[in-house]
């Protein structure tokens, strides 16, 4: 099975793209095969929700300093890490570290392909909708996953 999960907050301008390419890929109609989660800002969450999928595709904002819409594509192992377990607390425990204490967690049920989308913000303003250009690429990604990623066809780009 294949699962997108879509991180981030609604209430934050771009940071709602990946909660909101959640609710475009039901729009359009999901694959046999794939699930849709909305991760929101629980990394927690991410965790717990990939047991038993083959395959998670996991989208969110990013905020690298690169052009607004910007779209990259990253094998999970390569952007997993574990945080400072000394100030470990449920608030800043994120994605990318909900992908490596997956492996712990799930074990025999830890997914065996796991690929990071980041699409870069143009403003996490409280109560902003989209900004055009990420919206746009959104739509693109959209595109993307539906016609490759999720119907089997081999993808490597670094950039979509």
């Amino acid at each position: 099975m294949n699962l997108v999960i879509g991180c981030g907050n609604l209430l934050r301008g771009d940071d709602a793209v990946g909660p909101v390419l959640v609710r475009r890929l039901l729009d359009r109609g999901l694959p046999d095969g794939c699930e849709v989660a909305d991760g929101g800002t629980s990394g927690m969450d991410v965790a717990f929700r990939m047991r038993g999928a083959d395959r998670v595709i996991l989208v969110d904002a990013s905020a690298s300093g690169n052009e607004p819409g910007s779209v990259f594509r990253m094998l999970g192992r390569d952007v997993e890490q574990l945080p400072d377990l000394s100030t470990l607390n449920l608030h800043s425990f994120r994605w990318d570290h909900a992908l490596a204490f997956a492996h712990w967690l799930l074990k025999d049920e830890h997914p065996t392909d796991v690929v990071v989308y980041l699409i870069e913000a143009g403003g996490f303003e409280f109560g902003a909708p989209l900004t055009p250009v990420v919206e746009a690429a959104m739509d693109r990604l959209v595109d993307h996953l539906i016609e490759q990623e999720l119907a089997g066809a081999p993808s490597s780009a670094e950039q979509v």
